[in-house]
Formats: structure tokens, C-alpha cells, sequence
């Protein structure tokens, strides 16, 4: 089992073509980085569990609702009357969305330390920790914090600082979470927009080392149409090319690329420190290239609309 921890919300796209500007018409859709994660693993068969605060509003009942039809375990969710977290989407050239989060006191900004379980199932394989606001902004920073040390060492560690500079701009608090965090992952993985924001001026490739020399066994950087590319504490270094489609946006790429990671490391029996460490060149590319082409197909659709195993052409499950 997989738990993927953070942020759960609506996502609203403006309809920009409205005739009368009086009137905005939105199109909601549920997202958050963390959800999705969670959304893409399940969608690709394994059994994937969500750990958040839910609101019992409008929202939050739609997002309950989603996880039971898309068989994402709830049995961690955490209730609350605290509203949903809102996330305005204005699309940017080649689908780049920009965010405006409606986020003060909701729902997945107010876990408590004292709230994460004092233990998981034996089954638990990996948990996923989803950056977006949900690893800076406290208290739920500091819970988020509280579990990975917790459970490091006994789980694999995977992570994502998906940064959102519009909800928290300090970017010295950014690195300090980063800073933090990255010891106890054993997975690693940002987008090229991200090291730019936090690492301005520094080569990916420091920065992926960097990763590694404070504990990480696997990093990864993605870059957009570019591809991706990853180094491992065994010194394997990979880069892969990217694909061309037709993007409707670019919700949820990163994400489905996460997902994707971690359920073929799982299939393949390398989801622990020592198995991505020790991958191939051929392993490693192999894995990237799958998890490129899965997030290109998620740019093809409109909103965090991740593939199911149909989609990418896997078998399933036994």
C-alpha cells in the first residue's frame, strides 16, 4: 500500500472567453498535488490511501466521494468543519498554470502534530510526501515533518517540494523545508521551475548531487517537454528526452510522473534505498521514460485527468 499525504482541493478554472466580464464562469475540478499522487497510483492499480484534513463542506463531501469511486483509501482522513482549500487556474503559454490559492485556515493547512498516527499498517510500502504549501505552512508543516521522521527508515520515503511561491513567497522558507526534509527521503523529485525559484544560478546536476550527499538515494528533475533527468547514490546518472503532444495543460504532469515512479519501482522490487540506488543506466531510463510519456499524456487532457493502466498500455495487476 501506498499513502500519499498533503493537500486536497478544488482547482477552478475561469472560463476566459465569457462574453459579459460580470460574469466568470468556473470550472471546478478536484486536485492538489498530494491527491493526486494518490489518484495516479490507485488509477494504475496499487492500493493507494490519502492522509489529510477534509472539510464537511461542499467541497470536501465531493472529495470523499472521488476517493471512494476512485477506491483511494480514507481510512487516515482527518474531519473537520474547516472549509476546503480553492485554488484559482489561469493557463499561461504552452498550458502553464498559475495558481491563487483561497487557503487561509482551511482544511489541509490545519493538521496538528499530535494528529499523525502513532502507527500504519506492516503493509505500508511508501508514503509520498507532497510539498505544495502543505510542507511550509504550519501546523500542518510541522505534522508532515513529525511523520517523516517517524517513519523514516521503516517506510520509503518519497518527495516532492513542488514549490507555490504565491502562498508562501519567503523562499529562504522553502529552502529550509527543503533543507530539512531531504535527509529523510529516499526519493527526491522537482521540477526544473522549482530549482529555478529555490536554486537560482546552480546546475541541476549540483543539485541533484547536493541531494544525495544529504541522504537521498534517488533524485529526480523534471523539465517539461525537455524530458527529465536523475542520479543515484550509486553514481548511475540518467537523462531522457521528452515528447511532443498537444497540451491542454500542464495540471497534474508532475504528479502523474511521481505516481508513475513509484508504482514501476514497486513492480520492478526496486521500492527501497538500496534497490534505486543500485539501478542501472537501462533501469533507470526505463522507468524516466515511462513516467515522461504517463505525464505527457496528462498534458494532452484538461485538469489532473491521470492514466490508468488501459492508457499506457500495462497489463494488469495479477
Amino acid at each position: 500500500m501506498f499513502l500519499s499525504c498533503g493537500d486536497a482541493l478544488f482547482d477552478l478554472f475561469a472560463d476566459s472567453e465569457a462574453a459579459d466580464i460580470s460574469h466568470i464562469a468556473l470550472n471546478g475540478r478536484i486536485g492538489g498535488s498530494a491527491l493526486n499522487v494518490a489518484l495516479g497510483l490507485a488509477r494504475l492499480g496499487h492500493r493507494s490511501a490519502f492522509f489529510s484534513k477534509v472539510s464537511s463542506d461542499l467541497f470536501g463531501q465531493r472529495i470523499r466521494a472521488f476517493m471512494d469511486r476512485e477506491t483511494i483509501d480514507r481510512r487516515f482522513v482527518i474531519d473537520t468543519d474547516r472549509n476546503t482549500t480553492l485554488a484559482m487556474v489561469s493557463l499561461g503559454a504552452g498550458g502553464t498554470p498559475r495558481y491563487d490559492f483561497y487557503i487561509e485556515g482551511t482544511a489541509d493547512r490545519s493538521i496538528e502534530p499530535g494528529e499523525i498516527p502513532a502507527a500504519f499498517p506492516d503493509d505500508l510500502a511508501a508514503i509520498h510526501l507532497a510539498g505544495s504549501y502543505s510542507t511550509v505552512a504550519e501546523p500542518t508543516a510541522g505534522a508532515l515533518a513529525r511523520l517523516v521522521a517517524q517513519e523514516h527508515g521503516r517506510r520509503f520515503i518519497s518527495y516532492d517540494p513542488n514549490i507555490r511561491a504565491s502562498v508562501i513567497p519567503d523562499l529562504d522558507i522553502w529552502r529550509s523545508r527543503i533543507g530539512a526534509t531531504v535527509p529523510f527521503a529516499s526519493m527526491v523529485k522537482a521540477s526544473e521551475e522549482d530549482l529555478e525559484q529555490v536554486h537560482p544560478g546552480r546546475s541541476i546536476e549540483a543539485v541533484l548531487s547536493g541531494w544525495i550527499e544529504a541522504g537521498a538515494a534517488l533524485t529526480v528533475v523534471t523539465l517539461g517537454e525537455k524530458g527529465a533527468v536523475a542520479m543515484t547514490r550509486g553514481g548511475t546518472e540518467v537523462r531522457v528526452p521528452g515528447l511532443s503532444v498537444t497540451v491542454a495543460d500542464t495540471v497534474g504532469a508532475g504528479d502523474t510522473f511521481q505516481a508513475t515512479m513509484l508504482a514501476r519501482l514497486f513492480e520492478a522490487g526496486c521500492l527501497s534505498p538500496e534497490g534505486v540506488a543500485s539501478l542501472s543506466e537501462a533501469e533507470l531510463s526505463e522507468f524516466l521514460t515511462f513516467a515522461v510519456r504517463a505525464a505527457a499524456l496528462t498534458c494532452s487532457r484538461r485538469g489532473a485527468d491521470l492514466p490508468r493502466r488501459v492508457d499506457l498500455g500495462l497489463p494488469p495487476l495479477v
